[in-house]
């Protein structure tokens, strides 16, 4: 799958570790979910998708219900979502996704992250060719299961890249392919833990460790802010 993408997953997940962080943003993405396509999550795949992410980190089934139950009030109707893309150092990229019900705040809050830390807010669309949307699917190893037979099943759904990592399996498609990957992997009996459409650095770059840390202690300070719901970085 590259090193890219292995080392952005770990990096997050380090980033992400406390539930004070995610517990919120995953909410949020199962309110704008079901706000988009209704509650029934049989019906709405992003939905589906959403709550399965969130039962995967442990967020209670009790948080789940009251953020569907969320999308239908008055405050899940004034939040939309909006994406930024800033420069920040040593010729790092960000796409910052956002869920708000106030974007100038979200756009000054970011300008001020990031003017005290090397970065900038860059025109929208001024990094389109820097990121690929694609579809990402993880899961456990499967036990019993013969990785190659599965890679080969995959192939067909739309899968591009499969690799492992202490255990975990990643899948990248296209992100048209998403569905179809998903039906694949539910129809081998896999249950995924996290799956979802990224954005993926088309030229990821390499940094010194001293570099990498400057990135990283800015990719903190962008996450740590209450609108963001995910930020994807051209780090190799």
């Amino acid at each position: 799958m590259g090193r890219a993408f292995e080392c952005r997953r770990r990096a997050k997940e380090s980033r992400w570790a406390t539930m004070s962080k995610i517990f919120p943003k995953l909410s949020r993405s199962i309110t704008l979910a079901a706000k988009a396509g209704g509650p029934d999550p049989d019906s709405n795949a992003s939905l589906r998708v959403a709550i399965q992410n969130a039962k995967a980190a442990n967020l209670s089934k009790e948080n789940i219900e009251n953020a569907i139950k969320r999308a239908s009030g008055h405050d899940a109707a004034n939040i939309s979502e909006v994406a930024y893309e800033a420069k920040g150092p040593h010729g790092s990229l960000f796409y910052i996704e956002c869920a708000t019900d106030n974007t100038n705040r979200s756009i000054g809050n970011l300008k001020v992250i990031l003017g005290k830390n090397g970065g900038e807010i860059v025109p929208s669309g001024a990094l389109n060719f820097m990121f690929t949307r694609k579809s990402v699917i993880e899961f456990p190893m499967p036990t019993g299961k013969d990785l190659e037979e599965l890679e080969f099943e995959l192939i067909d759904a739309g899968l591009e890249e499969l690799s492992v990592d202490e255990g975990v399996v990643s899948v990248i498609g296209d992100y048209t392919c998403f569905s179809s990957l998903c039906a694949a992997i539910e129809t081998a009996g896999i249950t995924p833990t996290k799956s979802g459409l990224q954005r993926l650095p088309t030229q990821p770059i390499e940094l010194t460790e001293e570099q990498i840390e400057d990135v990283e202690a800015l990719l903190d300070k962008i996450e740590d802010d209450d609108d963001v719901q995910v930020v994807y970085t051209n780090l190799g």
